[in-house]
Order: C-alpha cells, then structure tokens, then sequence
C-alpha cells in the first residue's frame, strides 16, 4: 500500500480569517521517490458509485443513493484508486483528507489498524458527497471507522460556513474529533495534533468535541491513561489526550514540530516557542488575521530568515536542511478550500488550487458551483507536457530549484502579481453574479478566464526560469565565435 507520511495542514476558524470565511488547506506530500499526477475536477451525482471498492486494500463499501455534486483533485492515473484528496460539496461543505499522523504501540496494540479498511484512498469519495455539515462529515466518518476500521492513521478536516472541525483517527476504529475555536487557527505536521480534550462535552451536549462512544473504556480497559491523576474521565474538561494517545519519538523533533513551530511563529512572531519544543499548542489565535498569502507563505515553508534554509547562501551552512521543510520537492498538489458566509450560496465556496512544490508555484482560485473544470487543470496525463498546470509547475519548480538565486525573482514577481489578479478576479466575478443577470455557465466561464490567465502567467515564468537556467549552465563559454 502507499504511505503519505509527509504533509502538512492549516485550518482557519471564520473569526481568525481576513474576511470572515473558513479556510483549511493540506499539502499532499507523496512517498520519496514518488511524483503522483493529480488533476482537479467535478464529480456529478450520476458518475458517483453505488458501490464503492478500495482498490488498495479491496474494503467494499455501500453508499447512499442520494450523492451531491463535489469537487476533488484525484490521481490522474486511477491504478491505486482515487485519492481525492480536498474538494467542497454542492452545499458549501468542504473536506480536507488526509494528515498522516502517529500514535504509540499501546494504543496501537490495543486497536490495530485494519489491513482490509478504509484508508485517504477512499474518505472523500465515500463522505463528502453525503454529509450537510462540518459536524455531519465528523458523525460519517465516525461510523465508516467503527463499522469497517482504517488501514492507516490520518487526520481529516471538515468545514462549513460557520464551523471547522478536526478529526484524528486513534488506532483501528476509535477517533476523537474538536471543533476548531472560531478566532483560532490550527497548524499540523503529521502526528497527533490535538492536545487537550473535554470529555464532559464529547459525551453531552458535544458542542465542540466528538469521539468514539466507547472512548473512555477504550482507555481505561487498555491502561493507555499515563496521567498519575486517576479522575473518572467522564468529569474531565481538559484532558491531554496527547500524552495519552499520540507519538513521542526522536523522529518527530526533526521531521514535525519543526513544521508545526514554523507556521506558529510566522502567524504569531511573538511566541516564545522553540523549534523543538513538543507540546506546541494545537490551536492559537494568531496576531492578525490570516489572508490567502499567509497560508501560501507558510505552507512553501524551507525555514526562510533561519539558519535551517536548504538554500542560505551565506553564513554559517551547518545547521541548513537539519529539519523536514513543509515546501518539499514531491508535493503532488496543495489545495485551499474556502467557504465565503458573506455571499449568496452558489458563490460561497472557492477551491484554490496548486500542483507541484510550493515554494515555486501559485494558488488558481476556482468556484465550485459547476459542471467541469478547466482543461488546464483536468487534463493531466503521465507524459510529460507543458499543456496542464501540474507539468508547468514540476518543471519550473525543477529549474529554479537547481538555480535558486538567479531564478527566484522571476518566482516572486509571479506568485505576487497572479495572487493580486486573483483577488481582483473574485472581487470582479461576485460583484457581476450579485448583481444578476447572468447566464447558467457565468461561474464556468469565470474559472475558464482565470484559468486562461494562469496559463499564460505561467507559461511565461517557464520561459523566464528556462533562459536564466541555461545562462547559468556549467558548459557555458563567453567566447560565441571563431
């Protein structure tokens, strides 16, 4: 089976966000020495299975008859299944999967994952046409896990208009789930994030926390509880379920906290944390509120203005590539999923789509109310092309990557200027639709523009980052003639 055991995720609450939206975004980091090529599309009702099997790992699984229409960026090659990765449904729900995350033998002992479950593979094409609500893909997701156990130990993220939520698989078939507070952000690598949990809540009202409904047994009957407190944790309101059910290994210092104190420290530059502190908070209200640009910077992370900077050029080079960056050379693609509570419901959700290693690409802002999607972004083959996105961003990400200081600018300029236009772009298209009369394919039509722009923008950067490179090629002679 395929192990993702390298990305990366940011959830935004409506209150910490700059203009009132949820937002989550996740890298989808692939196995070292492994380039998945993934396209963006629209799954309508009639192409969704009334059957639905793994191709992994062969679990059958049977769905509803009543599927909405949604967005998912899959694997373009269907020879290890979907893998759908982030998409939002027809009624402004999105879905973020998955964070591989960690957990510890006894936990793992007690609950072991499932060879024949459900796995990132199959969460979105078997949730998110189905549920209504952020709080209904934590229920469905809860119940596929009891009744058919998970292969792998992930994170999932799950928002609406007015709510995000973070769900964490704990073993086989058990999760726990919190709502992410509103004026709060959340940042994380891959391991068990969340640090503290309210048992009170999760088996009451569960105003902000979900769980297994044998959770507290699950605990107790396995000896997982490491607190020297022995209080009924039916009673507890801020139990540190991290201790108790994530990961404690040498491994996570250089390889996720590392990421997790990046993204702390740029949204919140007056923390007092360290780089390899261990109990990071698993959420923060951050000192300003956090825009589209922030999630781009902190999700092309290689630890820039520190010492641990793969590309530092001057000073002291011991301590550069010491920690895992979040900007790796095999992200397969990145993805913003954002949902607007401030505009009318066919306009609310927006999926801001990237390919390729984050440090040198860029976000394509897309509506989802549609049918299809543009060519530029659908149309991935294996073959290498410069007629799709993700194949741009692979190439120029390769070049400037080898020619990092010569190339960079020409990188910045373009992440800036296609970030301005995609604000101008939304702010232009919503005043139109607001304002009425509009044809049924507008939204189409829209993404097509903007996509045509990206297109272009890129192309261009391509040609820029193609002839530095080959100034800067190791056989070059200055003398042109006899």
């Amino acid at each position: 089976m395929e192990s993702k055991s390298s990305c990366t995720t940011i959830l935004v609450g409506k209150k910490a966000s700059y203009d009132g939206s949820t937002l989550m975004a996740r890298t989808e980091d692939t196995p070292a020495g492994v380039f998945n090529e993934k396209q963006y599309i629209v799954v309508k009702p009639e192409n969704q299975p009334k059957k639905y099997k793994s191709v992994l790992t062969g679990c059958e699984v049977d769905l509803p008859d009543n599927p909405l229409t949604y967005t998912a960026i899959p694997n373009s090659n269907k020879k290890e299944g979907e893998w759908g990765e982030a998409g939002i449904n027809s009624l402004n729900v999105g879905m973020s999967e998955t964070e591989t995350i960690t957990s510890n033998p006894l936990v793992l002992g007690a609950d072991p994952l499932v060879d024949k479950g459900i796995g990132e593979e199959d969460y979105l094409t078997i949730v998110l046409p189905y549920i209504k609500s952020a709080r209904e893909g934590v229920l469905r997701m809860g119940e596929l896990l009891e009744k058919y156990g998970t292969c792998e130990m992930n994170g999932l993220g799950f928002q609406d208009e007015n709510e995000v939520w973070w769900l964490e698989t704990i073993g086989g078939h058990h999760f726990i789930a919190k709502r992410v507070p509103d004026d709060c952000y959340v940042v994380n690598p891959n391991q068990q994030g969340i640090d503290y949990f309210d048992f009170v809540d999760a088996f009451g009202k569960q105003e902000n926390h979900i769980c297994s409904k044998d959770f507290i047994d699950f605990i107790a009957n396995n000896h997982l509880d490491l607190h020297f407190t022995k209080d009924d944790l039916k009673t507890v309101t801020n139990y540190k379920i991290r201790r108790t059910v994530g990961s404690h290994t040498d491994f996570d210092y250089s390889y996720n906290t590392c990421r997790a104190w990046f993204m702390l420290k740029y949204l919140n530059p007056h923390s007092k944390y360290e780089i390899e502190d261990f109990d990071l908070p698993w959420s923060m209200k951050p000192e300003h509120k956090i825009s589209i640009q922030d999630i781009k910077y902190v999700l092309s992370s290689h630890y820039q203005n520190t010492k641990y900077n793969p590309y530092i050029k001057y000073g002291d080079n011991n301590e550069k590539g010491k920690y895992r960056p979040i900007g790796v050379n095999r992200t397969a693609e990145t993805c913003i999923t954002q949902v607007r509570g401030y505009v009318p419901d066919k306009i609310k959700g927006v999926q801001w789509v990237s390919f390729g290693s984050t440090p040198f690409n860029a976000f394509v802002p897309q509506y989802i109310m549609v049918n299809d999607t543009p060519d530029y972004l659908k149309n991935v083959t294996e073959e290498v092309n410069t007629n799709c996105m993700y194949w741009n961003n692979r190439i120029i990400a390769a070049l400037v990557d080898a020619h990092y200081n010569s190339c960079l600018e020409h990188v910045d300029r373009y992440q800036f200027a296609v970030l301005c236009k995609s604000h101008e772009f939304l702010n232009e298209f919503d005043k139109k639709f607001i304002a009425g009369g509009v044809s049924e394919k507008f939204l189409e039509e829209c993404n097509q523009t903007i996509s045509d722009y990206f297109q272009k923008e890129t192309g261009q950067l391509l040609s820029k980052v193609l002839f530095t490179a080959s100034l800067g090629m190791k056989n070059a002679y200055a003398r042109s003639d006899a």
